[in-house]
């Protein structure tokens, strides 16, 4: 039976619940699952890791993510436990981190972004051009490596069984590319690509300020707060709540345009969310043959009456 590893990534020492997905594709392979964690607090995260045959706990007393370290090691892994199949979730981290494992295991294939995996036939479907294609890639190096986007894959249930652990030491081949600082937001405090809910606003929001209104319907519906490029460009918005080609890719269950045109840079940076309702008052908008629902109306006065209703069934 063939092998298949697993990177679980932690952010500031949570479990992401992209997780999950990726554990739950690995479990339905019938493959053996190894599960790969930097951490040195393993006790925390096993109920969530049940149903996995063995867990690698990577220990250091600095595990501060720094690519060459986290690459050397999970290379290391792959070899070492001979892992034909590795995977791990699309995100900003891993852009950077699973190119530099690829490249240090011989004879390794990487596809980024999977909206679809057959692991039977080491096929994997991702977008391209913008979102206007999906395209088929099969792998056919001896080891295959995907990164799957958060919240298209159906979670399973963790299973029973405790895995076997495993440690390992950070293995430390030198540093040739140092992170030395890490500036987080002060504007997010959902991760977007995590996130099952995004209200997102344009250039029609006016300023900075307004966003204030979606931040409160946000509240409501634990949800995350985006933006057009519009938006930001004029400053009204953080670069980190950039939804779209040259911002964040997102695939929330429900995503609300607020004053946002519809724009192809936009939309190919959320077209797979699973419903999108868009508020503008300009009805020839594009945003309207996009989305699965529309309101035509002035912003200002519909959010306070999405948020008034809301508030009566929440």
């Amino acid at each position: 039976m063939a092998n298949i590893g697993l990177y679980i990534e932690l952010k500031d020492g949570k479990f992401k619940k992209s997780n999950r997905e990726i554990l739950s594709v690995a479990k339905k392979s019938g493959k053996d699952v190894h599960a790969v964690i930097f951490t040195n607090d393993i006790d925390t995260y096993l109920d969530e890791l049940k149903g996995v045959k063995k867990v690698i706990q990577v220990k250091s007393d600095d595990l501060t993510y720094q690519p060459d370290l986290y690459a050397d090691s999970m290379a290391a892994v792959i070899k070492e436990h001979n892992l034909e199949y590795f995977l791990g979730v699309f995100s900003a981290q891993a852009r950077d981190l699973f190119p530099r494992i690829t490249a240090r295991v011989e004879n390794a294939g990487l596809v980024n972004d999977c909206l679809a995996l057959d692991l039977d036939n080491n096929v994997a479907t991702r977008p391209v051009f913008a979102g206007k294609l999906l395209c088929d890639y099969k792998v056919e190096e001896d080891i295959r490596i995907f990164t799957l986007r958060p919240n298209v894959f159906q979670v399973e249930e963790a299973g029973d069984n405790a895995p076997e652990v495993v440690t390992l030491d950070l293995v430390n081949n030198g540093i040739k590319t140092k992170i030395v600082e890490i500036i987080k937001s002060e504007s997010q405090k959902i991760d977007l690509q995590e996130a099952e809910v995004i209200v997102s606003g344009g250039r029609a929001m006016k300023s900075a300020e307004n966003f204030s209104i979606l931040e409160d319907l946000a509240k409501l519906l634990n949800a995350g707060v985006g933006a057009s490029r519009a938006a930001v460009d004029s400053e009204f918005a953080t670069y980190d709540m950039q939804v779209g080609q040259t911002g964040k890719v997102v695939n929330p269950k429900l995503y609300i345009a607020c004053g946002i045109s519809g724009a192809i840079q936009h939309f190919v940076g959320m077209k797979t969310s699973k419903v999108i309702v868009a508020i503008n008052k300009d009805e020839e908008a594009p945003i309207f043959k996009k989305a699965d629902y529309g309101i035509v109306g002035d912003l200002f006065e519909v959010i306070p009456l999405l948020k008034k209703e809301l508030e009566a069934v929440l």
